[in-house]
């Protein structure tokens, strides 16, 4: 194993010394990362390197004229095809390849889901395909070659099971003294016999004339003459055959599969006013950041919608989203109403949609219980969460999320409330959040 090897042994180690999740998300730098790739600071490892013995500054090989002082390091690797051009930076400074672990969103979410024991499973809405699957359905028509032999025995043998009845001791009743066959019909159908007028007619027809009053009564035959019903004669004499019909025919066909693709639209809202201070915003930024990477990971199609308000509402780009702050009051009502307006272009039967809202709890009075809840009632979606942060406790006009927790309870299957106080609390109201989702969100 040569220096080079031992180089990327040391990176591997390095990679896997990486931030812890949890931690990454509640103290670490998010800014490092982009919508479809998240680095996680690695904590960095010494390379291995060679240096000359202080104890002995003679030997074989130096000289005068670029020789290394004492302690310099030597033998570091030469550049090897496919390595960057330029200058290495020193351990530490960005833009090392070993500064960060990268991982894709698909992974954060595995990851996610590991670390706090989630289990959310996307449901697929809009059909992109049809195809053939097994053939496990059946027909009553269809090409010979896809005949279900044994599914039409059992029809047949059903049908046979139904219709047959004991003929021996039907015409043994056609025996019974000054009897006619309309008064044998009438009998048989009492006894729920599946026997026709036509049969009996004939039957009634081949009996004997010395035959003809044999019994007084059909009681005396009940009392004198055993009766076999339809399974025990199954099972003593066998099947000798069944007789099949064309209704008893099945056909098997492939079941259709539909293929859905995975869409999602995540509308994310965040109070601007004047009261969202700076460590507020970034309360706010560590909770919705790894919800995005999370749902981006889960879904074949994410798209994101940013809104921000104070009194008033509007459409903002990402790179805004964290970072504004207004002046004015605050009426999260309006955002409401935006988002409703925004979402017509995602239908809720091709689209899963969340719709995520964070602020410090103070709105204007009245507007949670009269117009923000009943919006929220109005707009489907697979989940409504609203995040409140108050770092310095709770001021005293913050009562929107405990009204939205009084109206929908603690343990709506598509209603969370989230309380992130400070960083250790993130992680807490993302699991809140993403565990909230019931099984049935179509």
């Amino acid at each position: 194993m040569g220096l080079r090897d031992d180089l990327e042994r040391f990176r591997e180690v390095g990679e896997q010394r990486r931030e812890d999740l949890a931690d990454f998300i509640q103290y670490g730098d998010l800014g490092q990362s982009r919508p479809g790739e998240i680095k996680i600071p690695v904590k960095i490892v010494s390379l291995p390197e060679f240096e000359y013995d202080q104890r002995d500054k003679g030997g074989v090989g130096q000289g005068d004229g670029g020789t290394p002082d004492v302690g310099q390091p030597v033998g570091q690797p030469q550049p090897q095809p496919g390595d960057e051009d330029g200058d290495e930076g020193e351990p530490g400074e960005e833009g090392g390849e070993h500064e960060y672990y990268e991982m894709d969103p698909e992974e954060f979410a595995q990851e996610l889901d590991e670390e706090l024991g989630l289990d959310l499973e996307p449901k697929g809405k809009k059909v992109i395909e049809e195809k053939e699957g097994p053939f496990t359905d059946l027909t009553r028509t269809g090409p010979d070659s896809t005949l279900d032999f044994e599914r039409m025995f059992k029809e047949g043998l059903k049908r046979k099971l139904a219709m047959d009845f004991d003929e021996d001791f039907v015409r043994e009743v056609c025996k019974v003294e000054e009897i006619t066959p309309r008064e044998v019909f009438e009998w048989a159908r009492g006894e729920n016999l599946p026997v026709s007028m036509a049969w009996i007619e004939e039957a009634y027809a081949d009996i004997p004339e010395e035959e003809r009053g044999t019994w007084s009564s059909i009681e005396a035959v009940e009392e004198n003459v055993d009766r076999q019903s339809v399974h025990q004669q199954i099972r003593r004499e066998g099947i000798k055959h069944v007789p099949f019909r064309r209704e008893d025919e099945r056909y098997r066909y492939p079941e259709i599969i539909e293929e859905k693709e995975k869409n999602v639209v995540v509308v994310n809202i965040r109070d601007v006013s004047g009261s969202m201070r700076e460590k507020k915003r970034e309360l706010v930024e560590r909770t919705f950041t790894p919800l995005d990477w999370y749902l981006t990971g889960k879904y074949d199609n994410a798209e994101f919608v940013y809104i921000a308000h104070d009194a008033d509402a509007w459409q903002v780009e990402r790179e805004d989203f964290f970072g504004i702050r207004s002046g004015g009051g605050t009426k999260i009502s309006s955002a409401y109403e935006l988002a409703a307006e925004l979402l017509e272009e995602y239908p809720w039967s091709d689209w899963n949609r969340y719709v995520f809202a964070a602020g410090d709890s103070e709105n204007s009075s009245n507007d949670t219980e009269e117009r923000v809840i009943p919006m929220m009632e109005e707009i489907d979606a697979n989940l409504h969460a609203y995040v409140e942060t108050q770092p310095s406790g709770n001021a005293i006009n913050a009562t929107h999320a405990e009204e939205l927790e009084r109206h929908f309870g603690t343990d709506s299957d598509d209603v969370a409330v989230a309380y992130v106080n400070g960083e250790s609390d993130v992680t807490d109201a993302i699991y809140r959040i993403l565990s909230t989702e019931g099984d049935d969100d179509e």
